[in-house]
């Protein structure tokens, strides 16, 4: 993913032969996120699962491990629960990202693994690649892809082998 500055919002992803325009957060980039900073994390991160509305979206093909969305999955944002940056049923005692949105930016999205191991509490969570606003709007620290470039991105991982990463430089 390249972009033009560190507070730039917009950038390019790249996966092998393929680029797409995308939008990162309203803040740009930042080595050192953190919880609520609206910044994309700068890093070297895995394409670790995606996930898919099964009302709205044909199972998209993959080579990454693919569920559908439920309607009570969330994913914990609190910097002190226990399950900050993973997955939860809801309803959930503390504050959580809720995955089945009406606004349809997780029809499909991909989860990386920002802030996974070791996990460093207020360190940013929930940092997806998913479907962008209309208009391409900024994201609240996401990377954000048009919906055909994101299905086509889910289908193009599938036919690479080896791990597969995503690079936000500097």
């Amino acid at each position: 993913m390249r972009s033009l500055s560190p507070r730039a919002t917009r950038g390019v992803l790249t996966y092998g032969n393929l680029s797409f325009p995308c939008v990162l957060g309203f803040n740009g980039r930042r080595v050192d996120k953190r919880e609520g900073d609206n910044a994309s994390p700068i890093g070297t991160f895995a394409l670790r699962s995606a996930r898919y509305r099964p009302d709205k979206l044909l199972r998209p093909r993959t080579g990454l491990t693919i569920r559908p969305t439920q309607r009570d999955d969330g994913w914990c944002d609190t910097p002190r629960d226990r399950n900050y940056n993973r997955p939860v049923r809801l309803p959930y005692p503390a504050r959580c990202e809720k995955l089945w949105r009406d606004d349809g930016l997780y029809d499909a999205m991909i989860i990386l693994d920002h802030n996974e191991r070791p996990r460093v509490h207020g360190g940013g969570s929930a940092v997806f690649i998913h479907i962008a606003r209309p208009g391409m709007t900024p994201t609240e620290g996401c990377i954000a892809l048009e919906r055909h470039h994101l299905l086509r991105l889910l289908e193009a991982i599938g036919s690479q082998p080896g791990p597969v990463q995503i690079v936000i430089p500097a």
